[in-house]
This record gives structure tokens, sequence and C-alpha cells, in this order.
């Protein structure tokens, strides 16, 4: 029998859609379902580039005597982390405080009350490495169901109110100062690998958020060490096998401590805010590696993840044919010697070998090698190496592609708006703003309703069904506000206020703290609220961030209010545990600055006026805000009352509510920021 998946717009979920299980969407009719037939429900939640979702659903769920015994005594529930990250939150934090770790693919099993009674991520189809077979686990939970349900219920009681109890203590008294950052600072310096960049042990996560607060502390207090830190470990992951030394982009993260082996699958957030990164890496430094990283990470974003509609898509698999019809991990990355040899002929090979690190033994597995840049500067001739790279690109483009999940997330893609938008504009490449305002124009025409709520994801040009949760309203207006930045249009800046006010009404609770979800979301066994920051900027964290911002351009007391009260969360948390919330010692960094307000009047086709817009744009000040146009425009607030100064282009830089004399000169500008 069909399932009832057919009709998502999940690439998740459409994956499972001929699966002999029989699937529901997450739906109120799927738990009305259990409680007729007097069953619990099975909720297995997992994402489309995810390797283990695919190897247990090759394994269990394409297997039809396990999807009669799921089918006889279950409702099985199937949902994508990436549509519903609310449902994902709430059960997770169950996983994680029942079993000590999480991760996906995520096996539950509820009430049809929706409580959770027992837990479990990835089983095997029989018993192994210490784990039972998931037929095993079924037989399990259904005699528990059928001999002991007073039990379980007592179990699924006692659960739901221990999470309930878990609301968070988050420190609202007041906001982050010096001693905060620099305590956040010195955590950092504990935990950083000074021999291979990063922080902490294996598996290694690209820091982004971290780095960003580093690149704005250094640009604040002039700390060397924090620059240090951030470009040694740029240099590092852009050298390692994590980056895609001929396509460019990041993998998720690298299996070992060295960059060398990543787990293949590439996300849209990572390329996003590691291209910001390294954008703003060049602009603290002039690095000829950094504004390559950051052009070539911008590019494949372009080329590989741009959807037809100008959206952006979520990911790249992990695994593809490599040629004999298996599915492979890291097939379309990793080379051999012989496979170089193949594409290369023998000389340029042996050159390609030893540039890019491919050894006899392989770094990878089956004696492959991925491409990594061990080695210092000026080694090849660079022309030879452009040929040979050109060459390998070619090659690797007849290979299977990954699987591509093309639903386009509104928080992933506000991201992506901002990274493009700032790259293109600090490195002269008009063409990435153009491809950040159509992603922008997409979200308003077809995520954005009238009354500016959001909707999380859509998919061939067709709105989900899923409200956006705070991380949407919050990076959506985060792009939205650097857009209004580099274009001058202050149509962004007003499409942010109408959703930074969205989160004002409907996501904020007492003394500043805030919620994923709105105040009249579908209601879970508890409302999920999450400060940290982790493989992308908390919706929380994210908030307070673009709240400011737009307290800076239009001088709103509530905005700054709100970001002030969301930052409690960060006083309480930078010192103790800094990788954590990287997004939000950012945004703290930019509140101790000012942050700084920029108004650049002219007419655009004065070159006065383009050379003090661009120096405005390279100001490393923390958090800077930036407003150009004509003398007195109505396009944007800082531009209000401010004329030229004897007829020329002029700047004007206030912080703190302290304006300095305006100035037309671009290098006294410079100084000033």
């Amino acid at each position: 029998m069909a399932n009832r998946l057919a009709h998502e717009t999940s690439p998740y979920l459409l994956q499972h859609a001929d699966n002999p299980v029989d699937w529901w969407p997450w739906s109120a009719e799927a738990f009305e379902e259990a409680r007729r037939r007097n069953v619990p429900v099975l909720l297995s939640v997992g994402y489309s580039s995810c390797h283990w979702c695919h190897v247990m659903a090759h394994e269990s769920f394409e297997d039809d005597a396990t999807a009669a015994l799921v089918n006889d005594h279950f409702v099985a529930v199937k949902v994508d982390r990436e549509e519903r990250p609310d449902v994902d939150a709430v059960y997770m934090e169950a996983v994680q405080a029942a079993t000590g770790q999480g991760g996906w693919p995520m096996t539950v099993f509820l009430t049809p009350d929706a409580a959770p009674f027992y837990f479990g991520t990835y089983f095997p189809p029989e018993p192994r490495h210490g784990m039972p077979s998931f037929p095993d686990v079924l037989e399990g939970v259904r005699g528990a169901w059928a001999d002991r349900r007073e039990e379980v219920g007592e179990v699924a009681d006692r659960i739901v109110k221990d999470l309930a109890g878990r609301s968070l203590a988050y420190g609202g008294d007041g906001v982050p100062g010096q001693e905060e950052l620099a305590q956040a600072l010195l955590g950092l310096v504990r935990e950083y690998d000074a021999t291979r960049g990063g922080f902490g042990g294996a598996p290694k996560f690209p820091p982004s958020m971290v780095l960003e607060f580093l690149l704005r502390h250094h640009a604040r207090t002039g700390s060397e060490g924090a620059l240090q830190m951030a470009a040694d470990t740029c240099e590092a992951m852009a050298r390692g096998g994590i980056y895609d030394q001929l396509g460019g982009g990041f993998a998720r993260y690298a299996v070992d401590r060295a960059w060398v082996v990543p787990h293949f699958e590439k996300m849209l957030y990572d390329n996003a805010l590691l291209c910001r990164v390294y954008a703003h890496l060049w602009r603290a430094t002039g690095s000829d590696l950094a504004r390559r990283v950051a052009l070539e990470t911008a590019d494949f974003m372009v080329r590989e993840l741009r959807t037809p509609e100008g959206g952006f898509a979520s990911a790249l698999d992990a695994d593809s044919d490599d040629g004999t019809g298996k599915h492979v991990e890291g097939a379309y990355y990793a080379w051999t010697p012989e496979q170089l040899t193949a594409v290369l002929g023998e000389e340029d090979a042996a050159l390609a070998a030893a540039y890019y690190g491919v050894t006899e033994d392989g770094t990878f597995e089956h004696g492959s090698s991925v491409l990594q840049l061990p080695q210092g500067s000026g080694v090849a001739d660079a022309d030879r190496i452009a040929s040979i790279a050109a060459r390998l690109l070619a090659a690797r483009e007849e290979r299977e592609r990954p699987g591509r999940d093309d639903k386009v997330v509104a928080a992933w893609n506000g991201l992506a708006i901002a990274a493009l938008a700032e790259t293109g504009a600090l490195l002269d490449r008009p063409d990435l703003i153009e491809r950040a305002t159509e992603a922008a124009d997409l979200l308003v025409r077809v995520h954005m309703d009238e009354t500016a709520r959001l909707t999380r994801t859509s998919k061939d040009g067709r709105a989900g069904t899923n409200d956006g949760v705070l991380e949407d309203y919050a990076d959506v207006a985060e792009g939205f506000l650097a857009l209004a930045a580099v274009t001058g249009e202050g149509a962004w800046l007003d499409f942010a206020g109408f959703l930074l006010d969205l989160v004002i009404d409907r996501f904020t609770g007492e003394g500043g703290a805030l919620y994923d979800t709105a105040h009249d979301a579908e209601t879970l066994i508890r409302r999920p609220q999450d400060p940290t920051d982790n493989a992308a900027p908390s919706g929380w964290t994210a908030a307070a961030g673009a709240l400011l911002s737009y307290a800076a351009h239009t001088g709103s007391e509530a905005h700054r209010a709100a970001a002030e009260g969301a930052l409690g969360v960060v006083k309480a948390l930078g010192p103790r545990a800094p990788r954590f919330i990287g997004w939000g010692l950012a945004v703290a960094e930019a509140l101790l600055d000012g942050p700084r307000e920029i108004a650049v009047v002219g007419t655009p086709d004065d070159e006065a006026f383009q050379e003090l817009r661009r120096t405005a744009l390279r100001a490393a000040a923390p958090g800077a805000v930036l407003a150009t146009g004509a003398p007195d425009s109505e396009e944007f607030p800082l531009l209000k009352d401010r004329p030229l100064v004897a007829g020329r282009a002029a700047a004007y830089v206030c912080r703190h509510f302290v304006c300095e004399a305006p100035v037309t000169d671009p290098a006294e500008l410079a100084a000033k920021l």
C-alpha cells in the first residue's frame, strides 16, 4: 500500500514515500489513529543528507517483514528535522536526557498523547556492537505496551514532567560586558588546538560563529591572539580535506582533529556562515587565501545549491554511486593515484599527487585520498596547477553526483543572503549581490504572507505547510539588513522590521527570554527554547543580533531593549561555554562597540560617494550598520537631516548616542571606523 508521504514537500519524506512502512507525516490525524487502534506511535526523525538515516531506511524500512511488524503494531510517523526543528528539538532533548547521547536517525516510541517512553537512534537489522536489532526493539515495545501498559504510562508521565521542569535558568540580569567577553576569550584559548587550528578534538566542526566573535573582538580591542586563532583556523580548514579543493565549499565536519577526512555532506548553513567569515577575515587582514576561499565558497553555493526559483537548496548528500551501482560515502570527492593518472597522464598525476596529498595508501577508505593542500606556498607552477585542477574538476563532473535536498529553508537562505551580499560588496562581485537579492525576493514572494508571517520551507516555488520558527524570522531579518546596507534599498530594512516586530510580539517571554516557537504555535509536550549556537546561530542569538542592528538603523528603543534582554543569556553562558554561544558573543561585541551607525550621502554616479561607501563597507567595527543614499533621502532613517558638506559627498558616524563631525575624506572615515 502507498503510504501518505507522496504529497509532502520535503525531499526526505519523499524518499520514504514508497516504503512498505505505512508512514504518516506529523499530524493530529496520526495520533488520532493511534488512539483509535490503541497502539503506540513510532516516531522516526532524520534528514535527507544523513548517512545513517539512509542505512536504517535501507535495512529496515524497505524490508517487508520489518515493515509488517511496524504496520501491525504501531502508527509510524516520519519527520524531516529540517522542516520541523521544533518537533526534533523536543524529542531530542528527551533522548539525550534518557540515554546521555543523541543523533539521527532518531527513533522514539510515544503514547497516543505524544508522550515519549522508549528511545534510541540507529538500530541495526540484527543485534551487533551491543545494540539490539530493530525487530527485537519493536517486539519489546509491543510487549511492554500489551502487558505493562501502566508502567509505560508512568514512565511517559515522568519524562514529560521532567522536561517541563527544565525551564531555562537564563541569567537575565543585564548584558554581557568587557569582563564576560574577556573570560569567553580565555575559555576559547584553553580549548584551542594550537597545532591544527579549531577547538576541541575529533570530530571537529568548523567553528564559524566563534571565528566571527574572534574577528569582532580583535576589531574592538586589537587583540592579536584573537586574530591569530581565527586566521590560523581558517587556513587549516581551507588546506584540509574538509574544504573541497576543486569545487569550493565546506563539508559538515571532519572526523579527525586535523581536518583531513570530512563527513562529506555539504550544508547551506555551513557554507553561508563560512563564506561570510572568510570575507570578514579578508577585510581584517587582506589575506589572499581568505579572499579566494570566500569567493570559491560563494561560487559553490550559486553553482551547486541555487534552485531554478532563485533560492538555495538545503544540502548535498554525503553518499553517491561509486561507479559500480553502490552508494558510497565520499565517492564523488576522493581520488586514487590510478584515477589521477587516467585523467592527467603520468607526469601531471605525480605533481597532482604531491600537491594535493594523494598517497598510495590513501587518506580515506579503499586506498583513496581526500584532496588537501598540505604543503607550504610557492611549490608549483601556478598555471600548471590551475590546468590540473580544471581537468580534475571536469573529470569529477562525469561521476554520479551526490543527491541534493532542494527544499528552501527560510532561515538558511537568510544566512546565504547575508553572506553573498557582503562578499559581493567587499570583493567587487555585483553578481553575488544580485543572487542574494533574487533569493530575498523569493522569500518575500513565497515564504511571507501579508501579515509578514513566515513559512519555514518551500520546494519548487511552492510553500510548505510548516510555520517559521524563531531562527527563520531572525536569520531572514539578518539577511535583509545586510542586503539593505549593500544595495542602499530601504525596502529591505522595512521588511526586516516587519519580521522583528513579530519576534517581539510572538516569541518573547519573561525578562527578554525567547522561545523557538510562536505563542500560538502547535502545542508540543514542551515549548522548545534553546539559546545555544550549534551548527548555525540559535534563533535566540540571531534575533538579538538582528534586533540590535535594526535599533541602530531606526533608533527604536523597543528593539534595542529586546536585544539587550535577549543578551542576558550570553552573560550567563559566554564565560562558561564560549564554544556554544559564538554568535551570541559576536552580538555582544557589537553591543559593546555601539554598534556604530554610518550614513554616507551623495549621488550614485559621484566617485567620491562610491569611495566613502566602499570605505564604510570595509569597516571592521563590530555590527556597524550602514545607510547610503541621497542627502535627506526617505530611504533610510539614518539619512534624515544629513546634507552634503560644501557640496561634497559626506559620511556621518554616530555611536552610543553621540555623533562625530561629518567627513568627506575616505582616509578620515577609515580612521574613525
